[in-house]
């Protein structure tokens, strides 16, 4: 493995990044989903959305070193995907564009940014998806 690829891939960049991550608005993203998974367990009927939102909120906490993965893509998912995004996902999306934006202004914030972009894309269909280690 060469040098580059060591530091940038390595176990301490990734610690540093997750932890630059959490101070620049990591906690703001996974307490958001948490909350929304929260608010949809104490309905009977967003239970169907509470593992994923569990599951994408410790994926905003820290997620540098790990990938968001296709798990399930039945009609299932599909439905629930899209009554998700008029419901609660939109808001999730805007946040994390509102985050992506202020972080894109400093060369250090673009990794950041980017990462907020892909949360805001995850935010809109959150159902049948993973979280895998890298």
């Amino acid at each position: 493995m060469d040098l580059h690829r060591a530091l940038v891939h390595g176990p301490a960049m990734r610690l540093l990044l997750n932890i630059l991550w959490f101070v620049l608005g990591g906690w703001i993203s996974g307490t958001l989903w948490l909350l929304a998974g929260v608010l949809l367990a104490i309905t009977i009927i967003g239970l169907p959305w509470t593992p994923a939102a569990f599951r994408i909120a410790g994926f905003s906490y820290w997620p540098f070193g790990r990938v968001i993965v296709e798990r399930d893509t039945g009609a299932v998912s599909v439905l629930l995907n899209i009554l998700w995004l008029l419901l609660a996902g939109w808001w999730l999306a805007l946040h994390h564009l509102v985050l992506a934006a202020g972080l894109a202004v400093t060369i250090i914030g673009i990794p950041f940014a980017w990462q907020h972009v892909k949360l805001a894309m995850l935010s809109l269909i959150p159902v049948g998806k993973g979280v895998a280690e890298v």
